[in-house]
């Protein structure tokens, strides 16, 4: 059994992510706990919320927000992408009620229980995982693996040249993780990139898939398929599904000790001196997309 918290700003990858693990065989997640990125935070929890549902799961994870804006700048999302609902314009409710941070408190408490059994996989900024690094970096440090979707180390960014989106929301957080010592498994856009899911691959899934996740994806990504194919791109990256992947199934990518630093724009550099994080550089991209597909359209009930 491979035990999950996933740190997410759901977001259409981040949707389709929380749909894979939930529909990998061994594998639960203990909690989804969310942080504002893609979209603010009530819609990031929301969007959790909503995921969870349609995944219609017999014993669904609790759902825990947390940070709502970077830890020393004003928050940036993503909702020219996402839609303004995160959800590629397909929510039919957006929450506005302020949330509590208690997602700090949740890591730290998951992680004491668990210690080497949990992985944390972070596919939002790192919010969340400093404020749990500052309250108790013991209980961190103690955890089997944190897996990062973030960075671009030897390709251009999606925000800036230099700067993958995650990263650049917060950088101060990123730049807090990778100096805490923690077992740090970072995938970025060097291989996230290289992962396209192309719209027939997807039709011919979803055709065998339950209904309700089959008309939440369909719906999710419609907007983002068409934007990029009218871009003269083939398809989606699945940016936070590799990132998953990676937590389930390592060898699905090549890691590298690497030693990075994070730019005040959230740029990833090679530096040297001891590594502080294995850094995912090659992936298995057609083998990935078979097992994504087929877990993501699977019958779940646990």
């Amino acid at each position: 059994m491979t035990r999950l918290v996933i740190d997410t700003d759901p977001g259409i990858d981040d949707a389709l992510a929380l749909l894979l693990a939930f529909g990998t065989p061994g594998c639960s997640v203990e909690a989804v706990t969310t942080v504002a990125g893609n979209v603010e935070l009530p819609l990031a929890t929301a969007n959790a919320h909503r995921v969870i549902a349609v995944a219609d799961l017999a014993t669904p994870p609790r759902v825990v927000p947390g940070a709502a804006r970077p830890v020393a700048r004003d928050l940036v999302t993503a909702a020219h992408y996402h839609g303004a609902d995160g959800l590629g314009g397909t929510a039919r409710v957006v929450a506005t009620a302020p949330l509590g941070c208690e997602a700090p408190e949740a890591i730290i408490q998951i992680a004491r229980t668990l210690r080497r059994m949990l992985t944390l996989v972070a596919i939002g900024p790192l919010t969340n995982v400093a404020v749990a690094l500052e309250r108790d970096r013991e209980a961190l440090a103690g955890i089997g693996r944190l897996v990062v979707m973030g960075g671009a180390v030897e390709v251009p960014g999606n925000v800036t040249p230099g700067a993958e989106f995650n990263l650049h929301v917060d950088p101060e957080a990123a730049e807090r993780v990778l100096a805490a010592g923690l077992p740090v498994d970072i995938v970025p856009l060097d291989v996230t990139r290289r992962v396209v899911l192309r719209p027939r691959a997807l039709a011919e899934a979803l055709a065998g898939a339950p209904p309700p996740i089959a008309t939440l994806v369909s719906g999710i990504t419609r907007q983002a398929l068409l934007r990029e194919e009218a871009q003269g791109r083939p398809g989606i990256e699945l940016h936070d599904p590799v990132a998953v992947g990676v937590a389930l199934d390592p060898s699905f990518v090549r890691l590298e000790p690497l030693r990075l630093r994070v730019g005040p724009g959230g740029e990833t550099t090679r530096i040297g001196g001891p590594p502080n994080c294995r850094v995912a550089l090659d992936v298995d991209a057609v083998r990935f997309i078979s097992w994504f597909l087929e877990r993501l359209c699977r019958r779940v009930s646990s």
